[in-house]
């Protein structure tokens, strides 16, 4: 058995058991695939398949198990690499942050800002997706560390560590009657068209629910991941906005007048995660204490601190 063999165990299960894209991804033919595979069970004494013909179509029982370990074996030489890497270049590389377009356009500037300044040479890159991406994407090692509200820390693939606590804001023009009231309940927003993220999106779900144990059916007119785009049809007329508290700005958004309506809605927690056992390299545990930092320096008011970067596993 060797290191070649499981990367083709994985590459194959990870193309749906398709041997021609198995090959094609490891730049081999489809022969030299099916060698390995067909060596690997030899070695093992027992099928790691299940077969229709030819045609393989799932891992056998054992196959799980086998699967599993194999995993883990790929990540622990990986994790050997990046030691060496270490060693051979300290601050050169890349930093991978999946996160949605509020983390990103709200919350990361002023992290990239301080860790560019400590590490010049260091790529950072953003890649914006879905919450269930963002797990996809960091149980196989495709970004370093996924920020987001949703689904990170239900995997059992990854290792998330809670970051801060947020809640929701109301969004106006100027003059709109809402901004008069002493109070504001949910029936009040009720009584107007409403514009907030989209399902799966920056606690959406938990915005629902509320709503239905009241017995009342928000008017949702439009729905989106992005919140400026929420800012730009509210401007428009469109109805009232409901968004992540921290992505309001008083400086930039000076033609909305906005709420605090964290009464209203339960409070939701932000999360970074990463694969499980991952080795963390000293460049990517800076980027974790300065978003730490980061969040506890600000005096906003728009988010609470629930952790430490010293409490991640």
């Amino acid at each position: 058995m060797d290191i070649r063999q499981l990367q083709t165990l994985i590459n194959l299960i990870d193309n749906d058991f398709n041997v021609s894209r198995t090959a094609e991804k490891l730049f081999l033919v489809q022969s030299a695939v099916s060698q390995q595979l067909k060596r690997l069970e030899q070695e093992l004494g027992f099928e790691l398949f299940m077969r229709k013909g030819k045609r393989l179509t799932g891992l056998s029982s054992l196959g799980v198990d086998v699967e599993t370990q194999a995993r883990d074996a790929l990540k622990a030489v990986k994790n050997i690499s990046l030691i060496a890497d270490e060693q051979r270049s300290m601050s050169q590389g890349e930093l991978r942050i999946g996160c949605t377009h509020t983390q990103a356009r709200y919350i990361l500037p002023p992290v990239i800002r301080l860790f560019n300044q400590t590490y010049p040479d260091i790529e950072f890159q953003i890649h914006q997706g879905t919450p269930r991406q963002l797990v996809e994407w960091a149980s196989h090692d495709q970004v370093d560390f996924s920020i987001c509200t949703e689904e990170l820390a239900e995997s059992r693939a990854l290792d998330s560590i809670a970051c801060y606590q947020w809640n929701r804001s109301l969004i106006t023009r100027q003059d709109h009657p809402l901004q008069n009231r002493k109070s504001i309940g949910l029936g009040d927003l009720c009584e107007y068209p409403i514009i907030t993220y989209v399902a799966g999106f920056t606690g959406r779900q938990h915005f629902n629910e509320v709503f239905a144990r009241a017995g009342l059916k928000p008017n949702t007119v439009l729905s989106a991941a992005d919140t400026d785009i929420i800012k730009a049809y509210v401007l428009d007329g469109l109805g009232i906005g409901v968004i992540a508290s921290m992505a309001y700005d008083e400086k930039l958004d000076t033609e909305l007048a906005e709420r605090d309506i964290s009464h209203l809605f339960p409070a939701e927690t932000t999360r970074i995660a990463y694969q499980k056992n991952k080795y963390i390299r000293r460049f990517q545990q800076t980027f974790i204490d300065l978003f730490f930092k980061t969040i506890q320096q600000d005096n906003t008011h728009r988010f609470k601190p629930v952790s430490s970067s010293s409490g991640y596993p």
